[in-house]
């Protein structure tokens, strides 16, 4: 029986059950149950129909959320997937891992009225697994063979959702990526008690048994230079993310102990992967017996430091400059990482390292206060007089964000321009980068980013080479309903 709407005033907010801290510290395993199909349902119902779905428009998919909450309350599971994965390439994956608190739910009407907003992400993935279970996700069908190939660098999501709609429309479709795995940051970057590591195996599959040709170990500089590529294929989207580390600017930075969160990550992942990976057994990016202390306020700090509680750390501090109101990582990851054991030391910030360059063993702070706004109208932080203070540290992450590559120079590309913080270049109008058939999309051009960002990119890089493809071959430049 179908479900009426507008229940928000009658049910109350219910996310799924969630593992005790005591229990998922243990492992790597996702700490959120799948909703059962009443519980979904009743969730779903909660919905208020607005006329102006702010939850919608909030979403970089513009996903059609409130008719597929609807269908989901009316049973139509099937037309309620199909729909949510009309507009994603990924829907699993963006309800486990989007900050929903700051896109659709955020913005959700019913919770600006104070009755607690419509569990949207996790009925999205509800959805989704139900679909894969069911059978409702269907094979990825190639149009007719246009004769034409596109080449991707970057197995991550960008690359990975362009591969898929270039692929649907009869391109041939090689992706290039430097890693053993297709996935990018899905599989290396993100922790399997965030996002288990098959969610991510099951598409990647479905693309290539699609066709989708990848080409894995494969590191553009090395094994082939832009230029090769060009001439392998009719087009290439660079999709490659951006990877460098911002470092640690303070005195004792270099010393053996302190790593870049991405390094680290990687090879707890790595690891969890049952890959043989030297640095972790030796201790090297391990935390295991070790105060830790990570630097930094994002989802990756938050990555990095639940990820210590798991490896066994001794203690893990977080260090971020501003306060928990001014984080940019999602407060639901914070609330996580607090009831795991992590102390968090708000308004802080490192000075200097303690060690030598054998091993570092601690991290010399300060208070912080927040000032007057800075240029983008943030609270500047400032050091308090007299706030030192001492953490110990056998090993110190610096999770300070990333920053690109420098692919002009590692790719023998000169030509290809870069802005002046290292992204790539590209129309806002069709991604096409100052290079003939050359596009661009995701993390390299936005810069680092949410992975729901990078899934619209690569959608829309994928629909603006279609147009290119389409003219280059001599037909009309518009993309029909295929």
């Amino acid at each position: 029986m179908a479900e009426r709407m507008l229940k928000f005033t009658t049910v109350a907010r219910r996310t799924p059950e969630k593992r005790a801290a005591e229990e998922r510290n243990g492992d790597f395993h996702e700490i959120y149950a799948d909703f059962i199909d009443a519980k979904a349902t009743e969730q779903a119902s909660r919905c208020s129909q607005c006329g102006v779905p702010y939850c919608q428009t909030h979403c970089p998919l513009h996903n059609n959320i409130p008719d597929w909450l609807r269908m989901t309350a009316e049973g139509r599971l099937e037309e309620a997937y199909a729909l949510s994965q009309a507009t994603n390439s990924m829907p699993e994956v963006c309800g486990r891992i989007c900050p929903q608190d700051r896109l659709c739910e955020g913005n959700c009407v019913i919770e600006q009225s104070g009755h607690g907003t419509v569990t949207i992400g996790s009925v999205e993935r509800y959805l989704t697994d139900k679909a894969w279970e069911m059978g409702w996700v269907k094979p990825l069908v190639a149009a007719a063979d246009r004769g034409q190939s596109v080449g991707i660098v970057g197995a991550g999501p960008a690359g990975l959702a362009a591969a898929e709609k270039l692929r649907e429309q009869g391109y041939a479709v090689t992706v290039y990526d430097r890693h053993d795995r297709a996935g990018g940051l899905l599989i290396y970057g993100i922790p399997g008690f965030k996002l288990e590591k098959d969610v991510v195996e099951r598409r990647t599959q479905r693309l290539a048994d699609g066709g989708v040709e990848f080409k894995l170990g494969f590191e553009v500089g090395k094994d082939a230079t832009l230029e090769d590529l060009r001439a392998r294929h009719d087009a290439v989207l660079i999709a490659v993310g951006v990877y460098a580390a911002r470092d640690l600017a303070v005195p004792g930075g270099g010393d053996k102990g302190v790593v870049p969160a991405l390094d680290y990550l990687i090879a707890s992942n790595k690891k969890t992967l049952g890959d043989d990976v030297p640095a972790y057994d030796s201790g090297e990016l391990n935390a295991e017996g070790k105060d830790v202390v990570v630097v930094g306020g994002g989802d990756t700090a938050m990555d990095c430091v639940r990820t210590a509680i798991r490896q066994g750390a001794t203690s893990v501090t977080c260090l971020y400059r501003r306060d928990k109101a001014n984080m940019p990582g999602s407060l639901r990851e914070v609330a996580n990482a607090e009831e795991e054991g992590v102390t968090f030391e708000w308004l802080a910030a490192p000075r200097a390292l303690s060690g030598d360059a054998d091993a570092v063993t601690g991290v010399k702070a300060i208070r912080m206060r927040l000032g007057a706004p800075d240029a983008s109208g943030r609270r500047s932080p400032e050091e308090i007089p007299g706030g030192d203070f001492d953490r110990p540290a056998q090993l110190v992450v610096k999770a300070l964000g990333f920053e690109p590559e420098n692919l002009p120079q590692a790719w023998s590309a000169p030509d290809l321009k870069t802005t002046r913080w290292g992204t790539v270049k590209a129309d806002v109008r069709n991604q096409m980068t100052n290079l003939d058939g050359v596009f661009a999309a995701g993390d390299i051009v936005r810069g680092a980013s949410l992975v729901v960002w990078a899934i619209k990119d690569g959608r829309d890089a994928a629909d603006a080479m279609h147009r290119y493809l389409k003219a280059k071959a001599g037909a009309p430049a518009l993309i029909a309903a295929e």
